[in-house]
């Protein structure tokens, strides 16, 4: 005997997406009249049926939830402030529900949290993953999948361009007279801390500047404070980190060590996170569009959802570098 046909046959027989087909049953009237004959005709030449006397899904199906998971790494890093709120502001205007999680950096726990998120929503948006790409292409797999700040090509991605970020930023302080650069690493499992020092090495390459990596680290203020001790014995004149937390983190370290910045080391950051004016000097940095980020990848994550086909190249988001008084020149 053969398997009883699910919802996404129905779905994929119709030509609409799942969550479609879940509408049709349980709430007939959000469906366009032609699409929901479609959806009941698919259903009758597959033999499907369903068993619940309120007219819902079977046993098994997925109820249309409409709802997007967001998966951050880090709910306390201040980077995914303005990720979530664009988020939010996309699911709220197109009558979805957004569900926040937190994976506390782990590439294991993110994995878990989005298995357990699978069945409960129509598509998950996630921030800065630090899981391998062959769980990303399963995950890809089973849900309309949406990458921030990665870039698959099995997946819809969105990142901020990075690259010519990194170049700003190697220019402004090789203008200031700057040679000797240290670039603060962020997590080794963090796709966009490997684009950024790839970035860093090549500017060098072609701007003469002697460039050393130090790291990795969590990309936490902490981490940071840790990180000074080595940055202070690095026998450099400027620091690029890998986000604005670490490098906020470096200027206070270095500051209990007795090191000025920018007198003795300029420090330039990467975000333009909320912190960056607030502290004692006002960070330099590269500014990535975090809101527009969030509130594209959740938009892109309801079309596919609902059944849209979109390119698979990457959307590359400008950035711009926002120099304020963590740098200077080279004494």
């Amino acid at each position: 005997m053969g398997q009883r046909p699910t919802i996404y046959d129905v779905a994929r027989e119709a030509g609409v997406a799942a969550s479609t087909v879940s509408r049709a049953y349980a709430r007939p009237g959000r469906v366009n009249t032609d699409t929901a004959r479609r959806v009941f005709a698919a259903a009758e030449r597959l033999g499907y049926r369903t068993t619940r006397l309120d007219g819902g899904p079977p046993p098994g199906a997925r109820a249309a939830h409409e709802a997007i998971a967001l998966v951050i790494a880090d709910v306390t890093n201040p980077f995914y402030g303005e990720i979530i709120k664009g988020a939010y502001e996309a699911a709220r205007r197109a009558g979805y529900q957004l569900v926040l999680s937190h994976t506390n950096e782990s590439p294991e726990e993110e994995r878990r949290t989005i298995e357990r998120e699978l069945a409960h929503v129509d598509g998950i948006v996630i921030a800065s993953s630090r899981m391998t790409d062959s769980a990303l292409r399963m995950m890809a797999k089973q849900r309309p999948v949406v990458l921030l700040n990665r870039i698959l090509p099995e997946a819809i991605c969105v990142v901020s361009d990075t690259r010519r970020g990194i170049h700003r930023a190697a220019e402004h302080l090789a203008a200031l007279g700057h040679e000797r650069i240290r670039y603060v690493a962020g997590p080794g499992t963090s796709w966009s801390d490997g684009t950024r020092w790839r970035a860093l090495r090549e500017a060098a390459a072609r701007l003469g500047l002697d460039v050393r990596r130090i790291g990795p680290h969590e990309p936490t203020v902490l981490a940071g404070l840790s990180a000074a001790r080595r940055v202070a014995r690095a026998d450099a004149t400027a620091v690029l980190a890998y986000n604005d937390a670490l490098a906020i983190g470096v200027m206070k370290g270095l500051r209990k060590l007795g090191v000025a910045v920018p007198a003795d080391i300029s420090v330039v950051g990467f975000d333009n996170i909320l912190l960056d004016e607030l502290v004692e000097p006002a960070l330099t940095t590269v500014a990535a569009p975090l809101y527009r980020m969030g509130l594209t990848g959740v938009r892109n994550c309801i079309a596919l959802a609902q059944g849209a086909h979109l390119s698979a190249t990457p959307l590359v988001l400008p950035v711009r570098l926002v120099v304020r008084q963590s740098t200077t020149h080279r004494r």
